[in-house]
């Protein structure tokens, strides 16, 4: 008989609706029965491409003995932290507090049924006693004991540890402490002291994307470009990771779009789920990349990306799914694994080229199968033979049972990858990509909006769960972008209206920054307010980020202020850890040197040009407007941007200095070379 899950949404959630066990999703009806039997809350945390929650839930929560020592014994709410981050946030943390070691998923926290505090946990824990692990069945039976013979212990230890929540957020800037550079060159440093000079990346296995750090690396790269000795080092950092990567088993040969991780520091192996927030981000520093150095291999990294999210993860409301799984007919990475002789019976003729290209003449790599990575490089000649086997062995995939997707349209995802197609559609001269991220735009507009406020969610017709900070920030930052590759009014006012939403119900006016729930949301054992940047960029980063932008362009300077306050609140933060903090120093960094905004007026053709003319630079700081001269009702210093007597003109302004506008281009590429030869230091 289906638990009360099955009447839930969430993919992730559905996956447990048949359990043996008595599944309660995160709410007041769980938190009451708790406090009515007296029994501890057992807390799961997953989500549905997550690999070790799929191998928990068929050890444990599909065994009758275990579940039924779960039901005799707890509560047992199951959390989908795609929906709940802000749940996730804490109990993570509460993990790392406890346990003294980082968390993941599935995430399990053992929590006092009074008030939902915890006093135990891990992660994945074995049926059977392995790994340096008890046995869970064992481990239920103790802590259900303890809990039962030391309440007063668990309240005071619980107790500690929300209280402990309090005394780590950083505190900010001193009174009057004037903001300075010097971050930049302590993360330059470390970045350096980590990185992998043959395999490209920071660290060792397993290895992450981290596309906001090479976003980091290449601005501070373009910032030195002109100066006496410009960081060349940077720039190979950025350029080597990107490279491996893309060469490597982290990017999807045939089908396109990246994997969540590489389990070696090879990049040869990955962890197989295909996640949207990983795909959206690595797209617009894909594209970035391309137009900075003109590798051929970044844009078809960003090509093949972009075509795989509208392929495979666009719905046909245009909003984009959240995940692909790892798993396929119960076996990691099955479904992108090939074999030597399927493969040649395949490609015939075009075998041998394909073979030398990615490894099929070389022994198995994983599991007695073949990943594709490239082990060699091939002649232009030869190129044409790839992409041809590329597509045979494309359709040929598409006959296999796939990994499952989780349909969930999440407002923080779609819009990371809305900027990702707005950056790469300008970049690579693709209008569909354009498209796409207009219509996830409309999209969001017309299903995640309900009575002028921002919701976090969408499945099945079903909008649910109130938006968090992430969600305002990542949309205002992505509509900004899309409007630098299509102008449309309707979409500035969206920005306008999640910029006043931020300052609405997510600023802390007291002491600065932006706290991850609105002020009308649950209210939890904690209310934090994230700075560090983790498998997504940091909220209160990009929120400051966006928000000084929107600023500039408007002339607001509540936005200015709300930016400048997140900086000096976070400012500790940002000294001592500024590896951990990348998006806030992409803040800091146009907070010192401001963003240079060009506005071009005039008809629709010539600004076009204008504007698909600047795209073709790499310069992060810059911001490009093409509005039609017959756009009335401008907002703040818009406004003044006006076209005159029909000329194309345009009108470019640093911070808030302006200078007069030209109606030429050639005057226009003048003031922009000589803004570009301007070293930011």
């Amino acid at each position: 008989m289906p638990n009360r899950l099955a009447k839930e949404s969430s993919p992730y959630l559905l996956q447990h609706a048949d359990n043996p066990v008595d599944w309660y999703p995160w709410g007041d009806e769980a938190f009451a029965l708790a406090r009515e039997t007296g029994k501890p809350i057992l807390l799961s945390i997953g989500y549905s491409a997550c690999h070790w929650c799929h191998v928990m839930a068929h050890e444990s929560f599909e065994d009758d003995a275990i579940a039924k020592l779960m039901n005799e014994m707890f509560v047992n709410i199951k959390v989908d932290r795609e929906e709940r981050p802000d749940v996730d946030k804490i109990y993570q943390t509460a993990h790392q507090l406890i346990t003294q070691r980082a968390g993941g998923w599935p995430l399990t926290m053992f929590l006092d049924g009074d008030d939902q505090r915890p006093f135990f946990g891990g992660t994945y824990f074995p049926n059977e006693a392995r790994y340096g692990m008890p046995a869970f069945g064992d481990l239920l039976q103790k802590i259900s004991t303890y809990y039962a013979e030391n309440r007063d212990d668990v309240r005071q230890q619980s107790a500690r540890i929300v209280d402990v929540f309090k005394r780590i957020e950083p505190g900010p800037a001193e009174e009057g402490k004037a903001l300075d550079d010097a971050p930049f060159a302590k993360v330059r440093e470390t970045l350096e002291q980590t990185f992998d000079r043959e395999f490209g990346g920071f660290g060792s296995a397993p290895k992450f994307p981290h596309p906001t750090t090479i976003d980091r690396l290449l601005r501070h790269w373009r910032s030195t470009a002109n100066a006496t000795e410009p960081d060349v080092e940077a720039l190979f950092m950025a350029a080597l990771t990107l490279a491996r990567m893309a060469e490597g088993g982290l990017f999807d040969h045939v089908g396109g779009g990246f994997y969540r991780y590489s389990v070696d520091r090879h990049w040869q192996i990955p962890h197989f789920e295909k996640m949207l927030y990983d795909n959206g981000p690595l797209l617009a520093i894909y594209a970035q990349a391309a137009i900075a150095t003109g590798e051929k291999l970044f844009t078809a990294a960003a090509n093949a990306t972009a075509d795989w999210m509208l392929a495979d993860m666009r719905d046909d409301n245009g909003g984009f799914y959240a995940t692909r799984d790892a798993d396929s007919e119960g076996h990691e990475g099955l479904y992108y694994l090939w074999d030597p002789h399927e493969a040649e019976a395949l490609l015939g003729d075009d075998y041998e080229v394909f073979a030398r290209r990615f490894g099929l003449n070389q022994d198995a790599n994983f599991e007695g199968r073949w990943h594709l990575t490239v082990r060699e490089q091939i002649t232009d000649d030869e190129a044409e033979v790839i992409e041809r086997a590329k597509q045979t062995l494309l359709m040929q995939r598409a006959t296999r049972v796939a990994p499952g997707r989780d349909e969930k349209q999440l407002t923080s995802w779609n819009a990371l990858a809305i900027r990702g197609l707005a950056i790469a559609g300008r970049a690579l001269e693709r209008t569909d990509l354009i498209d796409a991220a207009s219509d996830a735009v409309d999209f969001l507009r017309r299903e995640l909006i309900r009575d002028g406020r921002l919701y976090a969610s969408h499945k099945d017709g079903e909008t649910r769960f109130a938006a968090y900070l992430d969600d305002h920030a990542f949309l205002l930052d992505a509509v900004l972008e899309l409007l630098q590759a299509r102008w449309n009014s309707g979409h500035l006012e969206f920005a306008q209206q999640l910029a006043e939403l931020l300052l609405e119900f997510y600023e802390d006016a007291e002491h600065g920054g932006f706290w991850f729930t609105a002020n009308d949301s649950e209210q939890l054992i904690h209310r934090t307010k994230p700075l560090a940047d983790e498998a997504v960029p940091s909220g209160n980063g990009i929120a400051a980020y966006a928000l000084q932008r929107l600023g500039f362009l408007l002339g607001e300077t509540r936005y200015l202020v709300a930016a400048e306050n997140t900086l000096r609140a976070a400012w500790r933060a940002i000294e001592e850890y500024p590896h951990g903090h990348v998006s806030l120093l992409t803040a800091l960094e146009e907070y010192l040197e401001h963003p240079e905004i060009i506005v071009i007026r005039g008809a629709a053709d010539e600004i076009g040009r204008w504007r698909d003319s600047a795209a073709k630079l790499y310069a992060p700081r810059r911001l490009v407007f093409a509005i039609p001269g017959d756009e009335a009702g401008l907002p703040g210093a818009l406004a003044e941007r006006k076209p005159i007597d029909g000329e194309t003109l345009a009108y470019r302004c640093v911070g808030t200095h302006c200078e007069m506008p030209v109606t030429s281009w050639e005057a226009l590429a003048g003031q922009l070379a000589e803004s570009s030869n301007q070293s930011t230091g």
